[in-house]
């Protein structure tokens, strides 16, 4: 990759910028981060000040067990508290502040004709009915309420109405297939699912109700009948503006009846529509005052073994941290319009587009869309007609948009943005570079984040804004990173190695649901007394920290981590299938694709067809983001001689790279030759 400008060059912000910023130079920087690491019960205890506390902590803010051969890993944060996440982030506005008419959300449909503003009270108040609906349908406090939907108010809704009374939410990106739905749902033995009808992406139209239909029939069919009500909003059937288009709604109403006339069969024993049950429920729900450690959500990510890791995190934690982390890395000030592009169905969109904004009390947009439709300027639209300031996207969005040029760009007026940020992926420098120079004009600062579902975010923004081919930066508070070698001994100065950090911070994960030991065996037991992130990290000589990627076998496709043994174990499921092995290749939109090798069992024989089938398969079991660009045939994988299969050199040959270094481990390296003659040139 060639970069384009020095990797040492660094961006400054404008005087304006910098003169009003929360953390206003490098100095604020260092005297706040270092007040964290040396006095973090008085640096939390003035963070929590801000909040809503129904009974005060009892014991420090911070304890915490990092080393396994010590005993049990554990994290507690504001022990003894009582408190509600809900009000914090809504209440606290409306009933004990002024923010009840400022906008909460503008959300933005599918279609560009479909829009609304919600307001923190009007918020409040479809909060609260949906809390009393859930109550109604038997959910009590630790009870767990799966989530399916797409980006609509209705989710917001659903998740802050789990968090008010005391219910668990597992929200499941609507993008997911049936078997990892119905696989989220049975380990989070979930009492309700919540879904829509159907939705539109793009021009594409989903039937989410059948999806979920038959993720319920394959919970039963597994043994577990938990979810006992589903809850389906009519959302295909949206409702327009008044003295909107008479077409629009025509339109509306011709999808309407087509999705119906696919719609799976109704349960009446388990299926509600949405608005028949809110008709009558109170706009009134008192909160439930819950421990600080009690559970707030359960996300599921990807885990090395195939089997999702249900991530568990807790209320008075996430509180903290994700308000804080959103105040200081976007730089949020009271009249800012926010926009985070992500998926509420990932940690990004939980932190970023929910607790964190609604805890600041600020005003964000809420996208249902795709950046290209209707037309490619979609994302520019909408920054001009909101006056959006602080604009959070994706590398694969941003090298998306880059194949459009300058064009669709140069249509809009871009002049409200203060600061940019990325997420979900390393970003290469020349979509650096076009998001600084095209959507930023050369006058702001890109925020580059790096961080985890389990760890909410390491980041901090810092005024100096340093380009680079892979994520940098700082720590952001709380957070003390190390850098090890294989052995376990900590690396000083300029190195390369393990990322781990040395001390947990309030919005770390707790457990894993349901299996705590994989959650100590996952991120504890390789480096005791440390947190193992499974990412490479290179420190320079200026302090700059660079994510390097996954040491571990994990895909990043368009900013989705999943891992090679599950899109291996949906491949070999596959009756010609013997044997699969999955690794990355570099794509130039979506950063990573997979490259998958196949064995195929005696007799069968590899064509077209069965390509085709298995990424029909793929898609199924997992869902569309892990469709394979690539599939080969693999008469034999490269292995050890104790039969490990030797990924290094297959991600090689997927990248056409020949430099292969020491292959006298492998128990027959003419295998490597074969592989490398029926490479995939082009996607298959």
């Amino acid at each position: 990759m060639v970069v384009p400008e020095s990797q040492d060059k660094m961006y400054y912000p404008l005087n304006d910028l910098q003169k009003d910023a929360h953390v206003p130079d490098f100095n604020s920087y260092l005297a706040l981060y270092q007040k964290s690491l040396e006095n973090p019960e008085a640096f939390w205890k003035e963070v929590a000040d801000e909040f809503f506390w129904k009974k005060p902590a009892t014991e420090p803010v911070l304890q915490y067990n990092f080393d396994v051969t010590k005993g049990s890993i554990y994290v507690k944060c504001m022990e003894g508290a009582k408190t509600n996440m809900c009000y914090n982030v809504l209440d606290r506005h409306v009933r004990e502040g002024s923010l009840g008419e400022k906008v909460a959300y503008y959300w933005e449909g599918n279609s560009p004709d479909h829009q609304m503003a919600i307001t923190y009270s009007q918020l409040l108040s479809h909060v609260c009915r949906c809390a009393n609906v859930l109550k109604q349908m038997g959910v009590k406090k630790g009870d767990r309420v799966s989530i399916y939907l797409p980006m609509i108010p209705e989710l917001v809704y659903t998740m802050l109405a789990c968090a008010r009374i005391g219910a668990v939410h597992s929200i499941v990106f609507a993008g997911f297939s049936c078997e990892s739905l119905c696989e989220r749902i049975v380990d989070a033995q979930s009492s309700v699912l919540v879904t829509a009808d159907g939705v539109y992406r793009g021009e594409k139209l989903i039937n989410l109700k059948q999806i979920a239909t038959e993720a319920l029939e394959k919970c039963r069919e597994r043994g577990s009948a938990s979810v006992t009500k589903c809850l389906v909003i009519k959302h295909h059937a949206l409702k327009t503006k008044s003295g909107a288009a008479v077409m629009i709604w025509f339109m509306s109403l011709i999808c309407s009846l087509l999705l119906w006339c696919i719609q799976t069969p109704w349960d009446s024993q388990c299926d509600v529509w949405w608005d028949e049950a809110m008709r009558d429920s109170s706009e009134e729900c008192e909160p439930e005052w819950l421990d600080a450690e009690d559970p707030l959500f359960i996300l599921y990510t990807s885990g090395s073994t195939g089997k999702p890791k249900g991530v568990l995190h807790t209320v008075a934690g996430y509180l903290l941290y994700t308000s804080m982390t959103f105040k200081y890395v976007f730089d949020h000030h009271h009249d800012d319009v926010y926009w985070c592009t992500a998926d509420i169905g990932w940690i990004t969109g939980h932190s970023y587009i929910t607790y964190g904004p609604l805890a600041n009390g600020a005003t964000s947009v809420l996208f249902e869309g795709i950046p290209v439709h209707p037309h490619v300027g979609r994302f520019w639209e909408i920054i001009e007609k909101y006056k959006v300031t602080k604009f959070y996207t994706a590398p694969t969005a941003i090298r998306l948009l880059m194949k459009y040029g300058r064009e669709p760009l140069q249509k809009y007026d871009l002049s409200s943005l203060r600061i940019l940020g990325t997420v979900g992926e390393p970003i290469n420098p020349e979509a650096w570079q076009w998001y600084y120079k095209v959507v930023g004009q050369s006058r702001c600062p890109i925020v580059d984040t790096f961080w985890q579902t389990e760890t909410v975010r390491n980041k901090q923004l810092t005024i100096e804004v340093l380009l680079g081919s892979r994520t940098q930066t700082f720590p952001f508070f709380g957070v003390e990173p190390t850098i090890l070698n294989e052995h376990g001994e900590e690396l000083e100065g300029e190195a390369e190695g393990y990322l781990v950090f040395r001390r947990p911070w309030p919005g770390i994960m707790r457990t894993v649901f349901r299996n705590h030991e994989r959650f100590e065996n996952t991120y504890f037991k390789k480096f005791p007394g440390f947190y193992v992130t499974g990412d490479g990290c290179r420190r320079d000589k200026d302090g700059y920290y660079w994510i390097t990627g996954r040491i571990d076998d994990m895909l990043n496709v368009s900013g989705h981590l999943m891992s090679t043994a599950e899109v291996e174990a949906a491949l070999t499921e596959h009756g010609a299938v013997a044997e699969a092995a999955v690794v990355s290749r570099p794509h130039k939109v979506k950063g990573e694709c997979l490259y998958c090798f196949v064995t195929l069992k005696d007799s069968r024989e590899f064509s077209h067809t069965l390509v085709d089938e298995l990424k029909r398969l793929v898609r199924e079991k997992i869902g569309p983001i892990a469709t394979p660009d690539f599939i080969q045939n693999a008469p034999a994988l490269p292995k050890t001689r104790s039969g490990k299969i030797m990924r290094r050199i297959l991600r090689q040959i997927a990248r056409n790279d020949k430099d292969l270094g020491d292959l006298s481990t492998l128990a027959d390296p003419k295998v490597v030759e074969v592989l490398f003659s029926q490479r995939c040139e082009a996607a298959a």
